[in-house]
C-alpha cells in the first residue's frame, strides 16, 4: 500500500462537467422551494432564494430566511424600533418587551373581579373610588359591605332609623322598634296595666299613667274578681286530680311512714287514729278508707295494734247492692330480707248484713267501722321485721265480686 497525497491528484475535466450539469432540487426545498436546476446554477439561486437565510438587515447579528425578515424586522429583532400600542411610545425592540405589561396606559381588568377594564395607571383610584366590588361602611352599623351589596343591606339593616308606626317624631333604629313602642313613644295608644283583669282603658301613656292613680278602686275590685275566679278554677282543678289519682282497685297498700314517733304519740294521748286515703272496689264501686290504733282500741287498748275498715259514703252508692257483703282482708307485711323467710300477718271476716256498719252510709260514716282490735301484739311487731327503716306496710283488699245492683 502506498500513500497518496492531494498534490498527487489531478481531477477529471470530463467528471467535474458531468456532476455540475447534472440536476438538483434547492437545499430549501423541504421548507418550500419548488426551484430545480444544474447544479452549477444553484449558487446563483441561493442569492435570491426567499427561504435562505441572511443576516438581519438591522444589524441584529441573526441569520434570518429572506421570506421571515420584514416578521423579524417588525416583531422580533432586538434592534428593532416600534411605538407601543397603548401609549404610542417608540422603543427598540428589547426596551419595547421590558415595556409590555408595565405600560400605564394599558387596559387591565379589575383584579376584584367587578368586570370592568381599567388603564392600569387609574387601578388604585378604580378600587378606592368607583369599583362595584370595594369594601364601603354601612352608615348605620359600621360593617363592610361590597359597594352593590350596601345598599341591599341598608334596607334590612336593624340599625336603620325607621318611622315610628305610630307616627312620633323620633326615627328609630330598626331593632329597637318593639322597645320604644313598649316604653317609649309617646304617641303609642297603650292599654291599662290592669288589662288581664278586664280593664279595657287605651291611651297615651300619660293618660294610662293619670288613668291608674284615678282607678285603684275599680282595679280593686277586678282583681279580687279575678282573684276569685281563679279559686274556683283551682277547686275544680284539685277536684279532677283528686278523681284522677283515686284508687279503684278494690285493693290498697298504705304506707305508714314515721311509725316510731306515731307509736310514741299515740302512747302518750288516747284514741290517736291514723286513717288511710280512701279507695274504692272498682271504678263505680263502695268507697272504703282502712283505720288504724297504732297502740290498740278497745280489747287491744296498750297491748295490740287495732285496725278497722269504714264504709264512707260515695259517689255510686245509689247503683250499688246493700247492705255491703264482700270480704275484707288486712295484711302486715314482714320486710324481711329474704322474702322466703317472710311471715304476714292476715286477717279478713265476711260482713254480718245485719250489722248497721254496713248499710248505705249517711253523710257522715260510722265513727269507728269494723275490723280487729287486737290484730297484732306490740310483742309480736318487735320480733319480725313489720318495721323496717321506721316504716310499715298494711294492705286492706275486698273481694272483686259483682257490686252494681243493676
Amino acid at each position: 500500500m502506498c500513500s497518496i497525497f492531494e498534490s498527487t491528484i489531478y481531477p477529471d475535466p470530463e467528471s467535474e462537467k458531468a456532476i455540475m450539469g447534472s440536476v438538483v432540487y434547492c437545499i430549501h426545498h423541504k421548507e418550500g422551494c419548488q426551484w430545480s436546476d444544474e447544479l452549477r446554477k444553484l449558487k446563483a439561486h441561493l442569492n435570491t432564494c426567499k427561504h435562505d437565510a441572511v443576516l438581519c438587515a438591522a444589524h441584529c447579528g441573526a441569520m434570518i430566511p429572506r421570506v421571515l425578515m420584514q416578521d423579524h424586522l417588525r416583531y422580533t429583532c432586538p434592534r428593532r424600533r416600534a411605538n407601543c400600542e397603548h401609549c404610542h411610545t417608540e422603543f427598540s425592540g428589547s426596551a419595547l418587551e421590558e415595556h409590555q405589561g408595565n405600560c400605564g396606559h394599558e387596559p387591565i381588568y379589575c383584579e376584584n373581579k367587578c368586570g370592568a377594564k381599567v388603564q392600569r395607571r387609574h387601578t388604585q383610584q378604580h378600587l378606592q373610588q368607583h369599583c362595584s366590588k370595594r369594601l364601603v361602611p354601612c352608615r348605620h352599623c359600621g360593617q363592610k359591605y361590597t359597594q352593590d351589596t350596601v345598599c341591599a343591606h341598608g334596607e334590612g339593616c336593624a340599625r336603620a332609623p325607621v318611622p315610628c308606626p305610630q307616627r312620633c317624631a323620633a326615627p328609630v333604629p330598626r331593632d329597637l322598634l318593639d322597645a320604644h313602642l313598649r316604653d317609649h313613644c309617646t304617641a303609642a295608644a297603650l292599654p291599662c296595666s290592669f288589662r288581664d283583669a278586664g280593664c279595657r282603658f287605651k291611651g297615651s301613656r300619660q293618660a294610662v299613667e293619670r288613668h291608674t292613680e284615678e282607678s285603684c278602686a275599680q282595679h280593686l275590685c277586678l282583681v279580687s274578681a279575678v282573684a276569685a275566679r281563679q279559686a274556683r278554677q283551682l277547686d275544680a282543678l284539685r277536684a279532677a286530680v283528686a278523681r284522677l289519682s283515686l284508687n279503684c282497685t278494690g285493693a290498697l297498700v298504705w304506707r305508714i311512714a314515721d311509725w316510731t314517733a306515731k307509736m310514741a304519740e299515740a302512747k302518750c294521748k288516747d284514741g290517736v287514729e291514723l286513717v288511710s286515703p280512701a279507695f274504692y272496689t272498682s271504678q263505680y264501686g263502695y268507697k272504703l278508707q282502712a283505720s288504724l290504733f297504732l297502740n290498740g282500741n278497745g280489747a287491744g287498748e296498750s297491748t295490740h295494734m287495732s285496725v278497722y275498715i269504714k264504709i264512707l259514703p260515695g259517689e255510686y252508692d245509689a247503683l250499688l247492692r246493700w247492705p255491703f257483703a264482700h270480704t275484707v282482708s288486712f295484711t302486715l307485711f314482714d320486710q324481711s330480707s329474704s322474702p322466703d323467710r317472710a311471715c304476714n300477718i292476715v286477717e279478713s271476716f265476711v260482713p254480718d248484713p245485719t250489722w248497721k256498719n254496713f248499710q248505705r252510709p249517711s253523710k257522715e260514716p260510722d265513727a269507728l267501722g269494723f275490723g280487729f282490735p287486737r290484730f297484732v301484739s306490740h310483742e309480736m311487731l318487735k320480733k319480725r321485721n313489720f318495721v323496717k327503716d321506721d316504716i310499715m306496710f298494711l294492705r286492706v283488699k275486698v273481694d272483686p265480686s259483682k257490686i252494681v245492683a243493676v
